[in-house]
């Protein structure tokens, strides 16, 4: 029985590898240029068939690590959800995490705001009509019902909002911006909030 374990231990460990070496690679190189064997070099794998032992192609490796932020990210938003009644505290929250993450966590941001994902995994939802997305336009249709957002179309509200935070952080991704994520947070956050705030 423990050496079962320990090979689910060990097969697991080896998937989380080859995840991580594709993040990397996918966030640097593109998807497009990124090979298969280039992902078993990266992961330290002898042979590329020991890459099919864990996923059938470099689509299913990429469909993985987009369930895999995804279900963080939602995650990470149910907390702050629970954690702050207000609209305007629980974006404030969601653009902390963000930034945070853009500083700590840079692949994972590249893989969703820089790669054009839909090119390649056309069969996943769009971005906003995954759980996480979903909830935040949630939070801004809270946010016009208790009067701290102006009324519009909340999927307006999202783009208005968002278009400045995700814009600022691909500027920061790209090397654009060149100071570190917290130096342009503030700003980055008050001018989306004054974006929708209703006055």
């Amino acid at each position: 029985m423990d050496k079962e374990k320990e090979n689910i231990q060990i097969k697991s460990e080896t998937q989380d590898e080859i995840l991580l070496a594709a993040l990397k690679l996918f966030a640097e190189k593109g998807y497009f240029n990124t090979s298969l064997a280039d992902i078993k070099d990266a992961a330290g794998i002898k042979t590329t068939s020991g890459i099919y032992q864990h996923f059938k192609n470099k689509q299913m490796i990429a469909s993985a690590l987009y369930a895999n932020i995804f279900d963080s990210l939602n995650i990470s938003i149910d907390d702050i959800r629970r954690r702050n009644k207000k609209a305007s505290e629980q974006l404030r929250e969601i653009v902390d995490l963000l930034f945070r993450l853009t500083s700590e966590a840079p692949d994972v941001m590249r893989f969703l705001l820089i790669l054009k994902i839909h090119e390649f995994l056309p069969e996943e939802k769009p971005l906003l009509e995954t759980a996480p997305f979903v909830k935040i336009i949630k939070i801004i249709q809270a946010g016009m019902k208790a009067g701290e957002i102006r009324t519009m179309d909340p999927v307006l509200g999202y783009a208005y909002f968002f278009g400045i935070i995700n814009q600022t952080l691909c500027l920061l991704l790209t090397g654009a911006l060149d100071k570190k994520a917290e130096v342009y947070q503030s700003q980055a956050w008050l001018a989306a909030w004054n974006a929708i705030v209703k006055r």
